[in-house]
């Protein structure tokens, strides 16, 4: 007798959804994180042109939500301390997520990736050259 080997996922969606919907803001980053987590979220890239983000478990299961905003153009050219004066100004509540979306952009960022089990979130180029280096606290 042949057995199927049905595809498992930790998560859905719905459920990223309902943590995002809680707690996808900067001042909760850290709860928002730990939420997903639980759900059995190992790692999420989100990427800049269009705001789409593909979150993958401990198998390299993914589960891709929809894009969030027009897209984007990326710059070629890459700058990390402009890419750092974006996320400053997001951080103190002085652009909103599209203007430091924007911002990312036209500082050459791709995308980010949050690796929970590390608790970093790193941001790249289109080479996949790491620009900055974050510690999720």
């Amino acid at each position: 007798m042949l057995f199927s080997r049905e595809l498992l996922i930790m998560f859905t969606l719905e459920q990223i959804n309902d943590v995002h919907d809680r707690l996808g803001k900067k001042e909760t980053l850290l709860s928002y994180v730990r939420a997903l987590n639980a759900i059995g979220v190992e790692k999420y890239d989100s990427y800049i042109t269009d705001g789409h983000s593909e979150f993958v478990d401990k198998d390299a299961q993914r589960v891709e939500s929809p894009p969030a905003n027009a897209a984007l153009p990326i710059n070629d050219v890459s700058d990390g301390q402009q890419a750092r004066k974006h996320l400053d100004l997001h951080t103190q509540g002085k652009s909103s997520y599209l203007e430091m979306s924007e911002g990312l952009a036209d500082s050459g960022v791709e995308k980010w990736t949050v690796d929970i089990n590390k608790m970093t979130m790193v941001f790249y180029d289109k080479q996949e050259n790491e620009l900055l280096v974050e510690k999720v606290s």
